[in-house]
């Protein structure tokens, strides 16, 4: 008997486009191994999807042959779809069912026999942490629950091939450890096999086995700790006294020599060119005239090898172009001001008093579980949501009274794609320019701007619904700048596009602030909080802790953990908190 449970041989996929044919699969072959997790990595675009769709029996290939837990999937995919379970991005939960009753339905569409579900019924919500949850209705659950619960439906009959197309998009870092153990669980327990896609490198880190796709073609497959070995030598952590992170990533990300800069703990991770000693690393004078430099040789990380490997692929590409507003102020002034502010939902308090507060050109991040309040918070700063009580003031603006004011001040990149998917790239860029107040010569000219600076000329006919979801938040990002803010909301901007995407985001981003623009941001990737000149962690409706990015790390720092990352940092407290909670009420 074989030893792997998925064949593809020479399989290739082609879409029509418009006026073109997209070739989403190029000749793919690989396996995978029976009773192992695979990860599927690759950027926006790459045929991640395309190819668990295949698998699934759900699109048919134009070449090439596909067998999946012994069977032929082109010939007989009803059989494959009865042996395997697919999650795919976004999976059908009914949001007006409760939970008991998506399981029902889910088991019903699975033909799982009713005597057969109390027992799987219970162990699933015992896993997921679901159980005192069955009567509430799905819509009211937040993200990672939803996920956790999507997730139980697609186990209902404990499947010997599990496909899992981004399963912990949008989830915070808790829910997402709680995803990883369930998967882990089932593989140890039942010999479950697992394809997953994550735009998640750390998560990518965990698996046995990767494969990276690139423009439809399979770049290169192993063990991750195989594939980081070849980086050994060109991953270094460099201190700089009296230098900002984020100014120190630019120059870095920029100089001679260094494909990648990344901030990271305490200064600037960087991988180089070629192999290399810490005294040959030739830094740029601007940084070595700064102040004292400090180069030491880190351990790669397949995150590395990731970056590496793509860059090679685009290695004429130039960094995106600066971004120019012009702001006008003191780095002293406070933009951003909230005071015991709150927001009920008839009896239950969403935010309960929070306070705050947001100096000119600042990295503000707002962190939290799923349900925590950080988006409800995050809509009444932008004007979305009425204030309960309390006091919000935006660039001097109460937004109780001056709302439509402060709203021509903000720029707002909404956490769920919210342009107008049937409209093409310039037709959007017209509109939210036009709701801006711009006319003519100018709009003219800022509708350019935001082809050309976001490389979006290409696809400036295209429908905003068919663009890759790297391009897609590349004109989400465009949009809330064509009136040139001096304050932006970014909710969860990053969310689902791959490593390089977010590299291009962030440098973006940190030269907006460099500029004055003040930004206030949510995000799950814990890694990312290190942008940030201050966040707040809430839990619960509140603030559970506040200060700098060094600040929250040094609350976790032990003697077990003496280095702790931003996640590590972020579950401690969460998890002492509830810990704290339980004590209480014991």
């Amino acid at each position: 008997m074989s030893d792997s449970i998925l064949k593809l041989s020479s399989v290739t996929k082609l879409f029509d486009s418009e006026d073109r044919q997209i070739k989403a699969l190029n000749n793919i072959s690989f396996e995978i191994k029976t009773g192992k997790v695979t990860g599927l990595i690759g950027p926006d675009g790459a045929g991640k999807t395309t190819l668990m769709r295949l698998v699934s029996g759900l699109l048919l290939p134009e070449q090439g042959s596909i067998e999946a837990i012994g069977i032929d999937v082109i010939e007989s995919p009803l059989a494959v779809q009865s042996q395997l379970g697919y999650m795919p991005q976004r999976f059908g939960l009914y949001e007006d069912l409760t939970v008991q009753e998506n399981l029902d339905l889910y088991a019903d569409l699975q033909h799982v026999l009713p005597k057969d579900r109390r027992d799987r019924y219970d162990e699933l919500m015992q896993m997921t942490g679901m159980a005192p949850f069955t009567k509430r209705l799905a819509g009211k659950l937040s993200g990672g629950m939803k996920q956790k619960l999507g997730l139980a439906c697609t186990l209902l009959r404990s499947p010997k091939l599990l496909l899992l197309d981004e399963p912990t998009v949008g989830v915070d870092p808790v829910s997402r450890r709680e995803l990883w153990e369930i998967i882990y669980q089932q593989v140890n327990e039942y010999g479950m096999s697992v394809l997953l896609s994550t735009a998640y490198m750390d998560e990518a880190e965990r698996c046995d086995n990767v494969a990276l796709l690139h423009e439809g073609k399979l770049l290169m497959q192993g063990n991750p700790k195989e594939l980081s070995e070849p980086l050994r030598g060109r991953t270094y952590q460099v201190y700089v006294d009296g230098m900002g992170h984020r100014s120190l990533q630019q120059k870095l990300s920029r100089a001679e020599g260094i494909l990648d800069a990344l901030i990271e703990g305490e200064g600037v991770r960087i991988v180089t060119n070629d192999v290399s000693s810490a005294d040959s690393i030739n830094l740029p004078k601007e940084i070595t005239q700064n102040g004292q430099v400090s180069i030491q040789p880190v351990e790669p990380h397949f995150e590395d090898a990731f970056i590496s490997r793509l860059k090679e692929k685009e290695d004429n590409k130039q960094p995106p172009e600066e971004l120019s507003i012009s702001i006008k102020g003191s780095r002293d002034d406070v933009v951003i001001h909230v005071e015991d502010l709150t927001r009920k939902f008839g009896n239950f308090i969403a935010v309960n008093k929070i306070n705050f507060s947001v100096k000119r050109g600042e990295i503000f991040g707002l962190l939290g579980a799923n349900g925590a309040g950080k988006s409800t918070a995050f809509r009444m700063l932008c004007g979305l949501l009425p204030v309960s009580s309390g006091k919000v003031s935006v660039a001097g603006l109460n937004f109780r009274v001056a709302a439509a004011n402060a709203r021509r001040r903000i720029g707002y990149m909404a956490q769920k794609f919210s342009l107008y998917t049937n409209l093409s790239v310039t037709q959007n860029l017209t509109f939210f320019s036009s709701a801006y107040g711009l006319r003519g010569k100018h709009q003219k000219e800022r509708i350019q701007w935001a082809l050309t600076t976001f490389e979006l000329e290409n696809y400036k006919n295209t429908n905003a619904g068919n663009l890759p979801l790297g391009y897609k938040q590349r004109l989400s990002f465009a949009a809330s700048l064509m009136h040139e803010p001096d304050i932006l909301f970014l909710d969860e901007p990053t969310s689902g596009v791959d490593p390089l995407a977010r590299r291009e985001f962030w440098e973006r981003t940190n030269h907006l602030a460099e500029m004055g623009v003040t930004i206030l941001v949510t995000t799950h990737f814990m890694d990312e909080a290190n942008y940030c000149d201050h966040l707040v962690i809430m839990e619960s409706g509140r603030i559970l802790a506040s200060g700098t990015p060094l600040d929250m790390k040094n609350l976790a720092r032990s003697e077990d953990s003496p280095d702790p990352s931003m996640e590590e940092a972020f579950i401690y407290l969460i998890n002492h908190n509830e810990k704290k909670h339980k004590e209480v009420a014991a």
